[in-house]
């Protein structure tokens, strides 16, 4: 990928996972716009149908990421109608709040299964095709729990680390091979109506915006070769780190 647009006048595909009202939506909007197919990969197929009325050229696929059967069934049925992916962007997500004491460890377990393993089932069913073709893109939408352990994120913190570690892992397998591997981390509240409601108190710039985030994804995508990144930041202004 990195500057190129793609192959004809059909456009390359993006694949999206995550794909609900917030980050997942900017980032279909956004990629389309730059001129890619977006496949849009979501659990409810209501959200789904109502983007595919919004963004040309988009297809909405409904799958559980934690499913590797489900990811290989989907992949595949979206290289069959829309081709294989030249970018991946893994943006689904499983959370929790809890320490340690008082989470399930089944919380634990469960969002492991979205965020670390559903990467790999994503990576390894579209990683053939970029490394046949010497080129291709994988992001994950990260997160700040990915680089340190609070209290009340035990039940996802480990999980985000892992998944970083992962990417960073396949990122020096695929780098050499022509394919960027990168990891958006997102050191902010995302601006969405049950994060508002959470912190009604909170001004407008305390906020990141969906937009933003896709922005900045979208740039990492499109990187020269000669400077690639890995560990991506974006924080709004005031925030303090």
């Amino acid at each position: 990928m990195n500057g190129e647009k793609g192959e004809g006048m059909a456009g390359p595909v993006c694949l999206i996972t995550g794909v609900g009202p917030g980050t997942g939506a900017s980032l279909s909007r956004r990629f389309a716009q730059g001129g890619y197919r977006v496949a849009m990969l979501a659990r409810t197929q209501e959200r789904l149908s109502q983007l595919e009325q919004e963004i040309a050229g988009s297809r909405g696929y409904v799958c559980d990421v934690s499913d590797e059967a489900a990811v290989n069934t989907t992949v595949a049925q979206v290289k069959e109608e829309m081709g294989p992916p030249e970018i991946l962007i893994h943006n689904a997500v499983g959370g929790a709040f809890g320490t340690f004491l008082e989470i399930e460890p089944q919380t634990l377990s469960d969002n492991f299964q979205v965020n670390t393993m559903g990467l790999l089932y994503l990576a390894r069913a579209v990683a053939p095709d970029m490394i046949e073709a010497g080129k291709g893109v994988i992001l994950s939408s990260g997160n700040t729990s990915a680089l340190r352990g609070k209290p009340r994120f035990a039940g996802f913190a480990p999980t985000k680390a892992a998944q970083r570690i992962l990417s960073e892992s396949m990122a020096r397998t695929l780098g050499p091979q022509g394919i960027h591997v990168a990891y958006i981390v997102i050191d902010a509240v995302i601006d969405l109506a049950w994060t508002r409601k959470m912190l009604p108190d909170k001004p407008d710039d305390f906020f990141i915006q969906p937009s933003a985030i896709a922005d900045t994804a979208y740039h990492v995508a499109h990187q020269d070769r000669s400077g690639w990144s890995f560990n991506v930041e974006v924080r709004p202004f005031g925030e303090e780190w």
